[in-house]
């Protein structure tokens, strides 16, 4: 039985996931279609691929990912498949596979489907469905089109090094007003090491000394950093809404003073 997943910046009022649904089960009567998101800002991939990296690998091997974000294709954005880590993903080619994967991904082909329908806005329907089901039969991605080499590449901001500082910015936002840093527990092991350090950010005011393992380990409404299951940096406050209350939006600076 199939698995099919969904991620799209269509939102909730149109009809355009339950179209897209609709018609993976006219093929598939038995697939298990899966929502991630739809509430993706719009053309937003930084944010798509943020939240597609941090689930795709808690589904079985052979999950057929469907990203549905600025999906009209073009010379430079072709409509692509890839296949990496036992999974399938299909999309444009528009920089979101470079922001989904660390490593090359162990396949690549540039799709090659004639669509059943005259109007090319909705290739999430009129293309993708026909190639997850081509998947979902069992049937080779290498007969969809030809193997493409590269794919574009969109980099994503990185944090910035410098003697006894790492500037980082916010790169995402949950539902839970959580603000997620792009600061990997990684990096910042290998930088603070046992050294004390200062999470600073919109005013000297806004201090944070310590690494939380939980949410409670502060008490309700006091400011914490931790790190939490997607690797990244996360300034919350217990029990309320970081972003609102400390003024962290998409994009804003971020600091780890060391010393």
């Amino acid at each position: 039985m199939a698995i099919i997943t969904l991620t799209s910046d269509w939102g909730l009022k149109d009809h355009y996931a339950a179209s897209v649904k609709g018609a993976i089960l006219r093929h598939l009567p038995d697939a298990r279609i899966v929502d991630i998101s739809h509430q993706v800002p719009a053309f937003d991939l930084n944010q798509a691929a943020f939240i597609i990296r941090n689930v795709y690998r808690n589904f079985p091997e052979g999950t057929i990912h469907i990203l549905a974000i600025n999906t009209e294709a073009s010379t430079e954005t072709p409509h692509t498949m890839v296949y990496h880590h036992g999974h399938y993903f299909i999309g444009a080619d528009n920089g979101i596979f470079s922001l989904l994967f660390d490593d090359r991904p162990a396949r690549i082909i540039e799709l090659d489907v004639i669509q059943d329908s005259d109007y090319f806005t909705f290739p999430s329907r009129d293309v993708f469905v026909k190639v997850a089901c081509h998947i979902a039969s069992g049937k080779p991605m290498e007969a969809l089109g030809h193997p493409k080499e590269n794919l574009m590449q969109k980099m994503a901001f990185k944090p910035v090094i410098q003697e006894d500082l790492i500037k980082g910015k916010v790169i995402y936002v949950d539902h839970y007003e959580n603000v997620f840093v792009n600061i990997t527990e990684t990096l910042f092991n290998s930088i603070v090491k046992h050294r004390k350090f200062t999470i600073t950010f919109r005013s000297p005011n806004y201090r944070i000394t310590t690494i939380s393992k939980s949410y409670k380990d502060v008490n309700p409404g006091e400011m914490l950093a931790l790190f939490s299951t997607s690797g990244y940096l996360e300034i919350a406050i217990c029990q309320s809404r970081a972003s609102s209350l400390l003024g962290l939006k998409m994009d804003q600076l971020v600091l780890v003073e060391l010393g």
